[in-house]
């Protein structure tokens, strides 16, 4: 197993599971999602081991008050621990171990479905305190490598040319220094960045100097915490990243956003970060190359520090896919 084969990576909003089964994928492998009468969801390899049918194709029934995933082809039926329970064409055979659906471990987490390769032996990530409502928004589908988002995502000198009149404008480009600091695994964080902003959140009626927190969390996730300041300052909100990796250059992104803001809609909230996200997209999809260079063959100022950082604990990962 390779390296970022370990931990555990999103694969679908929890809300986006309803009744029947949902494809997924994964470091290129497709994957199906669904939910038993429970409703505790599973995770299996989108392929009936019969005939290699997409289960995804099929239905999810019900059958003596149990869930079962069904098989389009020919109707083999498969519990939440995938076991065959029934062989339409053979009613009376009691199905063999060797004709089981394969599964992955599933949790569900920060409102999205996390799926495990390596048996469920990591932590999932965690942001750390945030504020206690969460709104989740994606997903996005972006033709570029998970760590080029990462790395977008922990970049601050972008503001004032991306997202200028949002985050930025071009009377406050320059980066400040800043401290990075690296947690036990390596990870490395920004405990304190302070960057002036027109329009720093969804609420905000003008600029103010936002304080900024930033934490890598895994190879493919990230979060950063913000407060405004002033004599009444805003709620705090969190942003946390997280990135499946489909493929080594082709990604799929969600953001959870954690505010102490009980009254601004969840719409308002989803709109503000798809304006800043859909800023960024064609700005990383036009990178060359979409794999991050850990070796060199790009160039670097002290602004980024937490970019070079971040390249640095991938290595020290052993991360491969993504990276050139």
């Amino acid at each position: 197993m390779n390296d970022e084969h370990r931990g555990w990576y999103p694969v679908a909003a929890a809300a986006d599971l309803g009744t029947g089964p949902r494809p997924a994928a994964l470091f290129g492998e497709d994957l199906v999602l669904w939910r038993d009468e429970a409703g505790a969801p599973h995770a299996f390899v989108d392929r009936c081991p019969h005939r290699g049918t997409r289960l995804s194709l099929g239905a999810v029934r019900v059958v003596d008050g149990r869930a079962q995933l069904e098989c389009p082809y020919h109707g083999w039926r498969f519990d939440g621990a995938g076991r065959c329970l029934h062989i339409p064409a053979q009613p009376a055979f009691t199905p063999a171990a060797g004709q089981a659906a394969q599964g992955h471990p599933l949790r569900e987490a920060h409102g999205l479905l996390w799926v495990s390769f390596d048996g469920a032996t990591s932590a999932l990530p965690d942001p750390g305190p945030v504020p206690g409502r969460a709104v989740v928004c994606g997903p996005y589908d972006v033709a570029t490598s998970a760590p080029r988002v990462v790395e977008n995502f922990l970049d601050t000198s972008h503001f004032a040319f991306v997202h200028e009149g949002w985050l930025g404008d071009r009377g406050h480009t320059e980066v400040p220094a800043y401290e990075v600091l690296l947690r036990a695994d390596g990870a490395p964080g920004v405990p304190h960045y302070r960057a002036w902003q027109p329009q720093a959140s969804a609420q905000s009626a003008g600029g103010a100097w936002i304080d900024y927190r930033y934490q890598v969390l895994s190879p493919c996730s990230a979060v950063l915490v913000k407060q405004a300041g002033g004599d009444t300052p805003a709620p705090q909100e969190a942003y946390a990243l997280w990135v499946a990796p489909l493929e080594p250059e082709r990604s799929r992104v969600w953001f959870t956003l954690y505010t102490s803001d009980p009254v601004t809609p969840d719409a308002t909230l989803r709109a503000f970060q798809h304006t800043i996200f859909t800023q960024d997209q064609p700005v990383l999809e036009s990178q060359r190359p979409r794999r991050l260079p850990l070796s060199g063959g790009e160039a670097h100022c002290a602004a980024d520090r937490l970019s070079a950082a971040y390249r640095r604990y991938l290595q020290a990962q052993g991360i491969t896919y993504g990276v050139c």
